[in-house]
Parts: C-alpha cells; sequence; structure tokens
C-alpha cells in the first residue's frame, strides 16, 4: 500500500492477535507444548503465523500472548500484548468467551454485543473458534479468557467509555487486517456511536468535526457525552447512516475552514481531500451583501479563519451564510422527513459564528435564523 509515495506496511487486529494467542494455548492445554509459531485463519483466507510473546501453563490452564503489530498504522493498540487464557469447559458448553483485565465489559444496549457480555466482537469471535476447532477439532468446550496489558490505561485513548464498554480495549476487526491510515475503524466506531444512542432513546445526536466544537456543542445544547459522535472529518459517513438509521434532531458542528468545506460540497472535510476555496468564500460574501473591498480582501485572506476575521470587523454576517449552505450539503444526503438538521459553525475559541435552525432535511433550504 502507498500513501503520499511511502510503501506502507499493514498490521494485524486485536482480533487477529487474540485468535493466535487462544490457539497456540488451547494446543499447550491439550498436548503440553507450546508452538515455536502459530497460525491463523482470517475472513478472507489469508494464514499469517505469529511468534509467541509469553507462554504459561498452570493447573488446568495454558497461557499465551502475542504482541499486536499495527504496522504503519497510528493505533493506538500497537504494541500490546494480547493474552489468551484457554481452561477447559463443562461438555456441551461450546465457547464461553470472558473479558479478562484490560478487555473491556459492554454495559450499554446498540452494540453488536448485549450488555454484560466481554467486548470481544462477533468476528474474532468466530476466528477464536475456528482457531481453537483446528487444534481440538470437534471438541470445543473451553473457556477462553482474553486480556491485554495496560488494556485499562489504553482504553482512555479510544471511544470505549463513551461507549459503554468499561474495564479496557476492545477485541476488534472484520478482516484480521489493520489497513495504514484507512478511515474504516473511524467509520465504524461512528456507526456504533449512532447505534448506542438510539438503543439509549436519545432524540438528539451531535457530530462534530474536532474537540473544540465537540466542547462548544455539547455546552449549547447541554448533551449528555453519549448523545456526542466523534464524527471527526467524515461528515458524509455519519449523515448517510444516519439516512438509514434515524435519529430526530442531528446537529452538525464544526470550525470554520471545515464547515465552510461542507458549504462547498465536501462530505470528508480532511485537509488532504482540499482546501476551502477563498475565492468562493468571497462570491458567498458578495451574495451576502459585502461591497468590494471587503469581497477583495476575503479572496486574498491568509485562510479561513482569517477571512472570518475579517468578515465579523466588517460586520458581514458570513457565518449563518455558511451554516446555510452546509445545511444545504448535509441536507441532500439526509433527505429524510424524519430527521431535523442543525449546522452550528465555531470559532478556534468555541464561539459560535453561524448557526442555522432545525429543519426537517427533506425541505429545499434551512429555516432562517
Amino acid at each position: 500500500m502507498e500513501e503520499d509515495g511511502k510503501n506502507l506496511r499493514r498490521g494485524w487486529t486485536t482480533g487477529t492477535c487474540a485468535a493466535a494467542a487462544s490457539k497456540a494455548a488451547c494446543l499447550a492445554l491439550l498436548s503440553g507444548r507450546f508452538p515455536d509459531m502459530v497460525e491463523v485463519t482470517l475472513p478472507g483466507g489469508q494464514r499469517p503465523s505469529f511468534a509467541l510473546a509469553m507462554e504459561e501453563r498452570g493447573e488446568g490452564l495454558a497461557k499465551a500472548g502475542i504482541i499486536k503489530d499495527a504496522g504503519d498504522d497510528p493505533d493506538v493498540t500497537h504494541g500490546a500484548l494480547i493474552i489468551s487464557t484457554v481452561r477447559h469447559g463443562a461438555p456441551g458448553s461450546g465457547i464461553i468467551f470472558k473479558a479478562g483485565r484490560g478487555v473491556g465489559t459492554v454495559t450499554r444496549p446498540g452494540l453488536p454485543l448485549p450488555p454484560g457480555e466481554p467486548s470481544i466482537n462477533p468476528v474474532p469471535r468466530k476466528m477464536i473458534t475456528q482457531a481453537i476447532s483446528e487444534v481440538a477439532g470437534g471438541e470445543v468446550d473451553f473457556e477462553v479468557e482474553i486480556s491485554c496489558a495496560d488494556g485499562e490505561k489504553i482504553a482512555e485513548k479510544t471511544l470505549n467509555g463513551r461507549l459503554g464498554i468499561m474495564g479496557g480495549i476492545s477485541i476488534l476487526g472484520t478482516t484480521g487486517i489493520v489497513i495504514p491510515f484507512s478511515c474504516s475503524s473511524w467509520i465504524h466506531s461512528i456507526w456504533r456511536g449512532i447505534d448506542v444512542a438510539r438503543a439509549a432513546g436519545l432524540d438528539h445526536v451531535a457530530g462534530a468535526t474536532g474537540n473544540t466544537s465537540e466542547k462548544a456543542v455539547q455546552a449549547h445544547h447541554g448533551l449528555p457525552e453519549i448523545a456526542l459522535i466523534d464524527m471527526g472529518d467524515f461528515v458524509g459517513g455519519m449523515l448517510k447512516y444516519l439516512r438509514d438509521h434515524p435519529v430526530p434532531k442531528v446537529t452538525i458542528a464544526g470550525g470554520v475552514a471545515k464547515m465552510t468545506k461542507l458549504a462547498q460540497g465536501m462530505l470528508d472535510v480532511h485537509s488532504k481531500r482540499g482546501l476551502a476555496d477563498l475565492e468562493a468564500l468571497a462570491k458567498v460574501a458578495a451574495d451576502a451583501g459585502a461591497d468590494a473591498r471587503i469581497v477583495a480582501e476575503l479572496a486574498s485572506a491568509n485562510t479561513v479563519a482569517h477571512a472570518f476575521s475579517l468578515a465579523t470587523e466588517s460586520g458581514l454576517p458570513l457565518g449563518n451564510r455558511i451554516a446555510a449552505l452546509a445545511w444545504n450539503t448535509a441536507a441532500n444526503v439526509l433527505r429524510n422527513p424524519e430527521i431535523a438538521l442543525e449546522i452550528l459553525v465555531f470559532d478556534r475559541e468555541g464561539q459560535l459564528v453561524g448557526q442555522t435552525q432545525f429543519t426537517p432535511s427533506d425541505h429545499s433550504e434551512p429555516l432562517p435564523v
């Protein structure tokens, strides 16, 4: 894989590491020996192999650990030690999954697993079951406890607390492979946040492009943390999921630059996807009644934030106009009469500089402020 001409190395999910550790531990439990290398089957049929980072046998159990290698992805679980402890289970019990230290437990509805279950997602559970079956054949009555060294601390850097996953990290992965700088894991976390909010019966969620706008929108509406969706740059990813999984009220909040991009039709507002068009922004100002001098100054501004500062100094309500245009872009994705959409634009200090009213997203334009 390449990013900006650089070859990037792929890595392995926590689910793959848990499956490999479980297979090695099961083999040791049954045969008394740990393998030098352990091979597992991924959902796509690939067969990677792993060296064990730890191995331990005790009375009635075997324990193995794999160091997670996320490749060149900036994954918070990169380097984490994923440990599986395998014990014999009662006949006919199948695989019983348990959360060891550092692996979270689900406490809220709306996730792929019900409350009370260890946060070991469905695909990793299938991978672990298959890996153990490759060792034990038809005899798959085992208790499998997955843990993660320092998992509680690592989880503080994730969205688990907001999603109601307490006590540690989640064991994740749908392909078994970590693709560097992939947006898929972030998109899936957005979806799960919406699922949790819906399951809790909330009628209002807010997606924010960053920390400042998230704090500002939470204060503006007095929202609980569970209503906040860490949307980041993926406005389109959030809106498309909401279109099919509606919440009555949706707020999109962001800083002036990213909301200007949304106003200009960009649904992915990352800087690598393109810059906000200052000339187009100047045209918006002209349409809002700015004189030629201000229009020229905006077109030659250093940044969008600079342009907004110039507009504010001249008394031009540029923020509300940008909010209205951003509403049009977002509403064109939703087009759902069950969803009322609002746009809030904040400056770098978290001050509100533009907004729309909540307006059903199937309307042609937002209601005036």
